[in-house]
């Protein structure tokens, strides 16, 4: 009997507590929604990577390839040098090309007259014979044996060159490999200009040298004769110093050969 009355009151609950639902009842299904809500979140934002690793494996990304960035720029700056190198080289060789084509117009201006020179050397004179006072001739000479001819300034000038001599002038103009000497009457044309007797001739060279070509000179030897029969002038002296003007004239050639 009591056991019953026990287990009808355990078995009832009281009038207060009847239609009320508990706390925990409330809670759980909002906590299980809120879980819900932050899984779903952290699922969506990693897309299957480490969350906590994303940063460093980026940043190893990036690294990676500024390196192969960086190797790819010093290869080709290796290359660019090797090319600098290589353009130097070029550079100095047509550099020292031009220079010696240089030095070697210069070396052809000097010796074709284009420029001024200066050196020791000998200076000529060559004149006609004096006039007797009553204007009669030396016996056996006629006229032209008592003048200078064109024969004898050339042949005088020939002489020079073969002597290696390296400038002449007459009368302070500058021969060139194109200079003609030419007499017309009693004058001398040169370069457009005529002159009268005495002529001066001079020369840049070597004095013993110039000496023995005169002395072995053919046609030098038919002036000597002329001057040792008529009295004709023709003296040579050496000086230190001879000055020897530039070609005043423009060389005019139909064609030309380079000196080898």
């Amino acid at each position: 009997m009591l056991r019953d009355r026990v287990s009808g009151l355990l078995g009832r609950r009281p009038g207060w507590l009847r239609g009320r639902p508990s706390a925990w009842a409330a809670l759980v299904p909002v906590v299980a929604l809120a879980a819900g809500l932050l899984f779903a979140t952290s699922g969506q934002t990693a897309r299957g990577t480490d969350l906590r690793g994303g940063e460093i494996i980026e940043l190893s990304g990036l690294i990676s390839q500024r390196r192969a960035a960086v190797a790819a720029q010093d290869a080709e700056a290796e290359e660019l040098q090797d090319q600098v190198e290589q353009l130097t080289e070029q550079a100095a060789s047509q550099f020292g090309a031009v220079a010696e084509a240089q030095a070697t117009g210069e070396a052809l201006t000097l010796s074709a007259g284009l420029v001024p020179l200066t050196g020791p050397g000998v200076r000529i004179t060559l004149d006609d014979a004096p006039r007797r006072p009553d204007g009669s001739l030396p016996r056996g000479a006629r006229p032209d044996d008592l003048v200078i001819h064109q024969s004898d300034v050339q042949a005088v000038v020939n002489a020079l060159w073969a002597a290696g001599a390296d400038g002449v002038s007459i009368m302070d103009q500058r021969l060139i490999a194109t200079s003609a000497v030419r007499c017309v009457g009693p004058v001398l044309l040169l370069e457009g200009r005529a002159y009268s007797p005495p002529y001066q001739i001079a020369a840049i060279g070597d004095l013993e040298s110039i000496v023995d070509e005169l002395a072995a000179s053919r046609q030098v030897g038919v002036l000597q004769e002329a001057v040792n029969a008529f009295g004709l002038t023709f003296s040579v002296r050496g000086a230190e110093t001879v000055d020897l003007p530039a070609h005043s004239g423009t060389p005019t050639m139909g064609y030309a050969t380079p000196v080898r």
